[in-house]
């Protein structure tokens, strides 16, 4: 990318994220679509293909259970090819939302979001597509879902698409203990979640290395968890 280019998209992403709206370091996102593969390995985000992880949560609706498959297939987006991971929930099951997902990994360490396509359902009937979002389409960026190395107090953007998918998180601990059905984790990431479309919703989500990613959700307002149970690799 010659000076002129890199120039004009500094201020493309610039004018993307107003400075009310930007997380720190977000003002320079510049995304060069070398700089990425679909091999994700970061220790607290791993996605090897074939790989399905199995979450249970007793909600007031009943009891959700969720799916998370690393299909490797891979779909291109702002010239960047991601990967395509599958995310099912089904309420007391019955199919509640269906989603893919896009993943890349930067070559320092860090797992960017670009999207998803969202199906979701009523009485296992579908009814809408609302969620879903593509980088690179109408204003929409790709966020971060795990940084490089993180550190406490570090806030960043995991999606931005405005009025539509604004989620924001913040790091509170990068040594936290996380208890289980597959064991008690030590040196656990910590974060804080939360989208300005949402005020007064927030969460907390752990993220441990000898698993490879996330472990366990916590609605700070319901009390409700999201736990990680099971995780099947094929074959």
């Amino acid at each position: 990318m010659n000076k002129l280019s890199l120039i004009a998209a500094t201020i493309a992403v610039m004018l993307a994220f107003p400075p009310s709206t930007r997380a720190a370091g977000d003002s320079a996102l510049v995304i060069i679509p070398a700089d990425f593969s679909t091999i994700i390995n970061n220790p607290l985000f791993k996605m090897p293909e074939g790989r399905t992880t199995y979450f249970r949560s007793q909600t007031a609706d009943g009891l959700e259970k969720g799916e998370i498959l690393v299909t490797g297939a891979t779909r291109t987006l702002m010239g960047v090819k991601t990967l395509i991971v599958r995310d099912r929930v089904y309420l007391d099951g019955v199919i509640l939302e269906d989603t893919m997902d896009y993943f890349a990994q930067h070559k320092n360490g860090a797992v960017w979001y670009f999207g998803e396509d969202v199906d979701n359902y009523e009485d296992g009937v579908l009814v809408d597509h609302d969620g879903t979002w593509h980088a690179g389409v109408d204003g929409a960026r790709p966020g971060r879902l795990m940084l490089a190395h993180p550190k406490v107090g570090q806030v960043y953007r995991e999606e931005y698409y405005a009025g539509q998918a604004e989620d924001m998180a913040k790091v509170l601990s990068v040594t936290a203990i996380v208890k289980s059905p597959l064991g008690t984790f030590n040196n656990c990431l910590k974060t804080e979640n939360w989208s300005p479309l949402e005020p007064g919703v927030k969460e907390h989500k752990f993220y441990c290395r000898q698993v490879g990613g996330l472990v366990l959700e916590k609605d700070l307002q319901s009390g409700e968890r999201n736990v990680l149970v099971k995780i099947k690799y094929c074959d």
